[in-house]
């Protein structure tokens, strides 16, 4: 009489084995946090001019008088660049890949 092991009785076994399945694609696949991070040095720079320009803009309609350019024009202007302009362009800029012409 034989002995079957597991692996003979279930054909399904090393995928519905989560421990064995996580252990295989680690081993397979050893990218790190930072290795895969999508955000580069551009995207921080930008995102924080963008800051920068909601500070500028928030300064500017806080210091200006209720009716003066100041707080009617030029602090939208910077608020509009930041939140439509600057921010988003942070957030979906990438760096292009290095391409091999070999």
């Amino acid at each position: 009489m034989q002995i079957l092991e597991k692996t003979d009785w279930s054909p399904l076994s090393n995928c519905c084995n989560f421990a064995a399945a996580m252990n295989d694609k680690n081993s397979k696949n050893n990218v790190h946090l930072f290795e895969g991070w999508a955000f580069g040095k551009t995207n921080y720079i930008l995102f924080a001019v963008g800051v920068s320009a909601l500070l500028v803009g928030y300064a500017l309609m806080a210091s200006g008088t209720v009716n003066s350019f100041q707080s009617l024009t030029l602090a939208p202007i910077f608020l509009f660049l930041g939140y439509v302009v600057i921010i988003p362009l942070a957030l979906v800029y990438r760096e292009k890949a290095p391409q091999d012409d070999s």
